[in-house]
């Protein structure tokens, strides 16, 4: 009975939160440093948090074009975008928390690209394309490491 009880509960719980408002906006250093680094830190497979890697990284994030998504003060994701002398914008980075992945975060943050750049073709250098097509992106082509 009580399993049923505490169920029900995580499934009112996460029903609210899904209530919340999301807050999407640009990166700032103060404000977003520390819990950003911290998130892709917890992320397997990301080491731009890594000692060899974080102070350019952080310098990246502060030059690039970098939205944070908060959702009840939490960071939940971010996104970051190089622009190439305003006629592309090339997605480099979009990580959303996995307990807020479904959440349609990631193609928030990706709306707001869209949204302040209009003039700008939008490319993905991406490593997980089934994310991107779902979304309804179309592959163009291919990125090649040297």
């Amino acid at each position: 009975m009580l399993l049923v009880v505490g169920i029900v509960l995580l499934l009112i719980m996460r029903k609210l939160e899904k209530s919340v408002p999301l807050k999407i906006r640009k990166y700032t250093k103060s404000e977003d440093e520390a819990e950003l680094m911290q998130m892709i830190l917890d992320e397997d497979g990301w080491d731009y948090a890594d000692e060899n890697l974080s102070e350019k990284y952080k310098s990246a994030l502060e030059t690039s074009i970098t939205y944070v998504a908060y959702k009840n003060n939490v960071l939940c994701g971010y996104s970051r975008s190089l622009q190439d002398f305003g006629t592309y914008i090339y997605i480099c980075d979009l990580l959303v928390k996995p307990d807020y992945r479904g959440d349609e975060i990631g193609r928030k943050l990706m709306e707001c690209i869209h949204k302040d750049y209009p003039d700008c073709i939008v490319y993905v250098m991406s490593g997980v394309d089934g994310y991107y097509e779902k979304l309804g992106y179309k592959r163009v082509g291919s990125i090649f490491e040297l």
